[in-house]
């Protein structure tokens, strides 16, 4: 359960844009923004390190940061809403926290951990996961940081659907149940190679057709001795 709570002392900064951000990342620090309530918006930057820290821990994004804006003292309870990641490197680029109040339920996205072999698997069969991830609603220090799903007794040709999962009472799930997560499938066969028939009557390539080759000799052995009779005949008349 995301039942950890974090502490992000964050510096308010006044001034919004593609520069502003990329001179206070050059400075190890990330842009950020958190939504109140009636969709209040409080720009901040906070320290690159204190960020990666914060979510890095137990329980990652479903951690409960409580947020303290620069001047003040009182702690917002804040969840992350979304994130930029740099594409090129493992690098925050910009976080919306989104407040929340612990006693009210919030809707989030939870990722699905497969657990276990499936049996299918250990005959040949291709496991697949589908979706990795279902929408949820609880309270915020009820959110759970995974769901398991058991796959060992999964054969070939079995399915698993989000009614398969095992959640806490607290916890209710959004997603269609029949919403499929994990299968798995016969194993691939490679279409064995055809072998080449020749019909009676054709020739197969590289191969000569019976009594052609004998035909030839004979013609060449004629050819010779004919050859040699012409010579003596023309010896003959000119020792004549």
């Amino acid at each position: 359960m995301a039942g950890e709570r974090v502490k992000l002392q964050v510096q308010a900064r006044e001034s919004r844009g593609s520069a502003s951000s990329r001179r206070l990342r050059e400075e190890g620090l990330i842009p950020g923004v958190l939504y109140g309530s009636g969709d209040k918006a409080h720009p901040f930057s906070i320290e690159e390190r204190q960020l990666r820290k914060a979510l890095t821990g137990d329980h990652g994004l479903h951690a409960i940061l409580d947020v303290v804006l620069e001047g003040q003292q009182k702690a917002h309870h804040a969840v992350v809403k979304d994130y930029q990641l740099d594409p090129t490197r493992a690098r925050l680029l910009h976080i919306d926290l989104h407040e929340v109040r612990l006693d009210q339920a919030i809707q989030t996205n939870v990722v699905i951990e497969l657990v276990g072999e499936a049996a299918g698997q250990k005959e040949g069969g291709v496991l697949s996961q589908i979706n990795r991830e279902v929408r949820v609603e609880a309270l915020p220090m009820e959110v759970p940081d995974h769901l398991e799903l058991d796959i060992s007794a999964m054969v070939i040709g079995d399915s698993l659907r989000i009614t398969d999962l095992r959640v806490s009472g607290g916890v209710t799930l959004l997603d269609d149940p029949e919403t499929v997560l994990a299968t798995v499938s016969p194993p691939t066969k490679e279409p064995e190679p055809e072998e080449v028939e020749a019909e009676e009557g054709e020739e197969i390539e590289g191969e000569a057709v019976e009594g052609e080759g004998e035909a030839a000799e004979g013609e060449g052995e004629a050819g010779a001795e004919g050859g040699e009779s012409e010579a003596e005949a023309s010896g003959e008349n000119a020792e004549g």
